[in-house]
């Protein structure tokens, strides 16, 4: 198996695994404690499930690292500026994340807090509580929408102008990262994460990232344009 063949797959299987270890840990095992009738309670309850959760959703945060630095020699060889670009603006996207799995242990902590301190000042933890939901809530709309929508962008954006997938895939994508984009601005302006046309918005790009995945597994590159790109670099 050639290295482009080799670093498609990986990437493929990357993708795939950061999306399924997202829902996994955030929508499956993290969500239904936050939203038990009291939360703070309730996280103390499950330490176990909690810590195993936010520890499943930090996969996302290393592979959207590990993706870029993989294309970095591919994407190089086409435009530097772009594939620096998306470099840099995964590492923020994992920045970003890796804020939100820290306010989440710190919610366990406080919940401990909470729990040890029998008939503690109701109202300070519910305070500190809903600030760090709110920080959740902030990262979550900045990283795996606002910034990703703009890393979606950069990278099918190289892929349409190098011709490495199919530009049917790419022109999908570049779609799907604008509605994205719509979909974390209106997020910012109230509008919640699970309602109907948020989820409308999120769709187009989510299942082109599978169809990608699915392609660079299967197909990978196309090997002329790896060709054409190591022919300019000569």
């Amino acid at each position: 198996m050639n290295t482009s063949k080799k670093t498609a797959r990986i990437v493929g299987i990357l993708f795939i695994s950061a999306t399924v270890a997202s829902i996994l840990g955030y929508l499956v095992i993290l969500e239904p404690i936050l939203n038990a009738p009291d939360y703070l309670i309730n996280i103390s309850a499950n330490k176990t499930r909690w810590i195993t959760g936010v520890l499943i959703d930090a996969i996302n945060a290393v592979a959207v690292v590990v993706i870029p630095v993989m294309l970095f020699p591919i994407f190089n060889k086409h435009n530097q500026a772009l594939a620096l670009g998306y470099l840099v603006s995964r590492i923020i996207e994992s920045v970003i994340l890796i804020v939100g799995h820290i306010s989440q242990l710190s919610l366990l902590t406080l919940s401990q807090e909470y729990v040890q301190a029998g008939s503690p000042d109701a109202s300070w933890f519910q305070t500190s509580g809903e600030l760090l939901l709110g920080v959740g809530d902030w990262t979550h709309l900045l990283g795996p929408m606002i910034v990703f929508s703009l890393t979606a962008l950069i990278l099918n954006y190289i892929l349409y102008q190098s011709r490495l997938v199919p530009r049917f895939i790419s022109v999908w994508g570049l779609i799907g990262g604008t509605l994205l984009l719509a979909a974390g601005l209106l997020g910012m302006f109230g509008f919640s994460p699970f309602s109907t046309i948020l989820i409308v918005l999120t769709l187009p790009i989510a299942l082109n990232e599978m169809v990608l995945a699915v392609w660079l597994i299967v197909k990978g590159f196309n090997s002329s344009a790896i060709v054409s790109g190591s022919a300019k670099q000569i």
